[in-house]
């Protein structure tokens, strides 16, 4: 399964919470949904306390319906206390690359 829609999250925890953010972040997988080909959460090297998630689907209306469940809304709710500010967030085309198991 490919993915034709893409998600692009930067964040910054505040101060002493990025490794609960990380957490909670990793605690989200959506292993179980096939229709998310690609979930990945990246720590910046620079600054610590920013962190990047990129996902991939298999389409915008997977995505939605993925955002739209009850238990990733309390998950959204529980990350927003931990970022000095709000997330910048890019929706974004694959157009190719390569990810390995």
């Amino acid at each position: 399964m490919s993915a034709t829609h893409g998600f692009q999250a930067t964040m910054r925890a505040r101060d002493g919470t990025s490794e609960e953010l990380i957490h909670l972040l990793l605690s989200g997988t959506p292993t179980s949904n096939p229709d998310c080909v690609l979930y990945l959460v990246c720590r910046s090297v620079g600054d610590p306390s920013v962190i990047h998630v990129t996902e991939g689907w298999t389409t915008r209306d997977a995505h939605a319906e993925h955002f739209a469940r009850e238990e990733t809304k309390a998950l959204v709710a529980r990350i927003g206390p931990l970022l000095v500010d709000a997330a910048h967030y890019q929706d974004v085309v694959p157009v190719g690359g390569i990810l390995r198991e």
